[in-house]
């Protein structure tokens, strides 16, 4: 079944499988050592997890067979990175908690409910609290830059307004051009010239940008500012939201210190 509340699960969970890598690091956060038996294969933090749990797979591919070996208790799954074929699949014989988080207030929303889901909620409120104030901290100029973020290449992808990343652009100071747009759609060199990019951040996820790449699109797009930029400081909303806005106020930094293209 899909868990529609916290009161939906009779037992405190003693065997968990997570299918999303934020959350696997939020379980590693709240010292659910013992009971997460398995993750996906993207779930990089902690590292040495990658080789104490079970690995079932990756988020959209997960081996179906080899979580139902493991009798979990508790799956922890989400609306974006999972398939709704797989996570129906696994709903048939297990309880699964299924998060959909577009904004920090939905993040903050789904600490809470892991917390009381694994009777750790002492520990997640303290960390909502943290990350609360780490935001809050945030100083964000009235007038927003305006800033295209890309999270794929052959064809790019950019983000819409609807997504996690959108609303992390924001609390750090940048308007997204294609805010008016939703989810993940493809864009070209073209568009983001139409759009009047003038700052554009390439992810380290899920493609993996590297610096040829800015130099690649600064031939086409030479007035802009062109960085890279870490993606789970954008995309992951478990405990890694800790260190987002430190990240944050050092890449505005950055910002405001690089030329644009032509200036160089």
């Amino acid at each position: 079944m899909i868990l529609q509340s916290v009161t939906g699960l009779k037992n405190t969970p003693a065997r968990i499988v997570s299918l999303v890598p934020s959350q696997t690091e939020l379980l590693h956060f709240l010292d659910l050592e013992k009971e997460t038996v398995a993750i996906t294969k993207f779930c990089v933090h902690p590292k040495e997890w990658l080789t104490s749990k079970t690995i079932i797979g990756g988020t959209k591919n997960i081996h179906i067979e080899q979580v139902k070996n493991l009798h979990p208790d508790l799956i922890i799954a989400n609306k974006e990175e999972n398939t709704k074929e797989q996570v129906e699949e696994l709903a048939a014989s297990y309880p699964v908690w299924l998060t959909d988080v577009n904004d920090l207030p939905d993040a903050i929303k789904m600490i809470s409910s892991i917390g009381r889901l694994t009777d750790t909620s002492t520990k997640a409120t303290a960390l909502i609290e943290d990350i609360r104030a780490g935001f809050s901290s945030l100083e964000i100029k009235k007038s927003l830059i305006p800033a295209a973020y890309l999270i794929w290449r052959h064809p790019f992808m950019t983000i819409g307004g609807d997504t996690f990343i959108n609303d992390m652009m924001t609390r750090c100071g940048l308007q997204n051009t294609f805010a008016h747009m939703t989810r993940y759609p493809q864009t070209t060199v073209a568009e983001l010239k139409e759009a009047g990019c003038r700052l554009l951040l390439l992810s380290s996820e899920p493609y993996p940008f590297k610096q040829q790449h800015i130099a690649e699109l600064q031939a086409s797009l030479p007035k802009a500012k062109i960085l890279l930029v870490d993606g789970e400081m954008f995309s992951w909303y478990g405990s890694r939201l800790l260190k987002a806005p430190g990240y944050f106020e050092e890449l505005m930094s950055k910002i405001n210190a690089v030329p644009a293209g032509n200036d160089r």
